[in-house]
């Protein structure tokens, strides 16, 4: 029955294609268009990060949702967790009509990490700098040690 229903979904959206408008994707297609499995593509559609229509049973996404899909991968891929995935999505709108709160949105989070990330480089490079003069020192005194040993 599942198989049925499955199939009937993708001939449903692959009747859409033969029409001109690719704007339905079966969850296989996306999943391997987005290198994710079937289950993580569910789990986003538990959060209600994708809403997917029905259609038989079967799952077939918009190309809100494919956008979606893409936005929520290149969020993760930069460390944000689902709630400011969410969040943001949210902030969209049903017409678009939030891009402008997203864009704000966005833009506060990355000063926000961006200022982090550029702290951590400073801690980073202070570090860094301390392990070479420790490094030289260590040589030194090796290089120090080593005649008088051989004397």
């Amino acid at each position: 029955m599942k198989k049925a229903s499955s199939a009937n979904a993708q001939a449903f959206v692959d009747s859409h294609r033969d029409e001109g408008a690719t704007e339905l994707f079966g969850i296989t297609e996306l999943c391997r268009e987005f290198g994710i499995t079937l289950r993580a593509l569910r789990f986003y559609e538990d959060k209600q990060l994708v809403t997917p229509r029905r259609i038989n049973g079967a799952r077939v996404y918009t190309r809100r949702d494919r956008a979606r899909l893409s936005l929520i991968l290149r969020a993760k891929a930069i460390g944000s967790p689902l709630s400011e995935i969410k969040r943001y999505l949210d902030l969209y709108g049903d017409q678009g009509e939030g891009r402008a709160q997203q864009l704000r949105y966005v833009i506060e989070r990355t000063d926000t990490e961006i200022a982090e990330l550029e702290k951590k480089r400073a801690r980073i490079d202070e570090t860094l700098a301390e392990l070479r003069v420790i490094n030289a020192t260590c040589r030194k005194n090796l290089q120090a040690q080593e005649p008088a040993r051989k004397a």
